[in-house]
């Protein structure tokens, strides 16, 4: 079959590769009909995150049909049209019965990898590294789905792939970003980042009651669709000093609550982003820590940091201080996206939102590597690419 090879970095190809198959009683083999490129496969492409191989299938966001399951499936049947959620997640262990399916603890078969970096070990995750698992991703023709009795989610025949595929990560990233941010009806959010996560994130806030949401970017159509598809009052970094913009928005008050939807490779017009630059590619800090920091003096006392953005190691200047003698409350984690799926596609089935909005580019599996090129320089106003094997 076909899929999405990582082969170093800056390097993607689509090549031939053996075809799943059931090697536990709890699988099942999905025939992905639609796959996106995240964020976060950025990271991967950038090489910031360690353990990958060159071979390795990549991405973990996708839908298809059920095409094979295991013996103990019970809950599916050939035939199915299914989302999977990015997160690999028994539903057995103290943590998924805690809702907490990203930190699954029987998932990650290669957790003392993750437990050299981190201390204790989230769950596995598709596509996503040798240390979350080694588990092939699903921007292929063909998946292996463990733990399939558990993650995938059926979905109506009357729904599109368009409208469901962000169900996998990035609407309940989103989501969940707002959901930990402690939004109170009236509320003022700040939103760094107007990429797909970011663009929910704000619809998000509003669905939680927020009043206003100031997005931050530097791209004007993607500051755009914030103001036009989100609702969005938005500041253009690279010619306003944000800080002073969102205390004068807010009354000299600063936002209830900050949401960093950017992560660890973000840019800014200053000379912190020219610092955190330089130590990265001196290998020096992993991190570059500009958005959450600024979220960090941002925020109005006592306020709430929500950090959707992905972060893998460690970040110099961390103002801690701000933190303590602020008394600010700081969130973040993986999603659980098995906590919200269901829920969220109510709200699609309801008219609440439509999440296809954020597409800009679809496209063949074949032309991953340009779906790639397009997102990552921003080429032809990319915002979301998704490709159908």
């Amino acid at each position: 079959m076909k899929a999405t090879c990582w082969m170093g970095t800056g390097r993607v190809e689509v090549r031939d590769v053996p075809e799943p198959k059931v090697i536990n009683a709890h699988d099942a083999i999905v025939r992905v009909t639609s796959t996106a490129i995240c964020g976060s496969d950025l990271h991967l492409l950038d090489g910031f995150i360690p353990t990958m191989q060159k071979g390795d299938v990549i991405g973990h966001e996708f839908m298809g049909e059920v095409v094979e399951t295991g013996p103990d499936v019970k809950n599916l049947r050939i035939g199915d049209r299914v989302v999977v959620p990015f997160p690999i997640a028994c539903g057995r262990c103290n943590m998924c019965q805690s809702e907490l399916y990203s930190l699954c603890e029987n998932s990650n078969p290669n957790a003392w990898m993750a437990e050299q970096m981190w201390g204790y070990s989230p769950c596995g995750i598709f596509g996503y590294s040798h240390m979350l698992g080694g588990y092939a991703g699903g921007q292929a023709e063909y998946a292996r789905v463990p733990f399939a009795d558990v993650g995938p989610l059926k979905i109506p025949e009357h729904l599109t792939d368009q409208q469901v595929l962000f169900l996998s990560d990035i609407f309940p990233t989103g989501y969940m970003a707002a959901d930990q941010a402690n939004i109170q009806p009236g509320d003022v959010v700040a939103v760094w980042g107007c990429g797909p996560v970011g663009q929910f994130a704000i619809k998000s806030a509003y669905m939680l009651g927020a009043e206003r949401v100031i997005a931050i970017d530097r791209f004007d159509y993607r500051m755009r669709i914030a103001r036009d598809r989100g609702g969005a009052e938005t500041i253009n970094y690279e010619d306003t000093h944000v800080y002073e913009a969102i205390k004068e928005m807010t009354g000299g008050r600063g936002a209830d609550a900050c949401i960093d939807a950017v992560g660890m490779e973000a840019h800014a017009a200053n000379a912190w982003h020219l610092y955190d630059k330089i130590k990265t590619n001196l290998r020096m800090e992993t991190e570059r820590a500009v958005v959450v920091r600024e979220a960090i003096m941002c925020v109005r006392n006592g306020g709430t940091v929500s950090i959707a953005g992905v972060y893998g190691g460690f970040m110099d200047k961390f103002p801690i201080g701000a933190v303590v003698n602020r008394s600010l409350t700081i969130r973040s984690g993986q999603c659980h996206v098995h906590r919200y799926m269901r829920p969220l596609l109510q709200r699609i089935e309801d008219g609440e939102i439509d999440p296809s909005f954020i597409i800009t580019h679809e496209m063949s599996l074949d032309d991953a590597p340009e779906g790639y090129d397009k997102f990552l320089h921003k080429r032809d106003d990319c915002l979301k690419v998704v490709m159908h094997p």
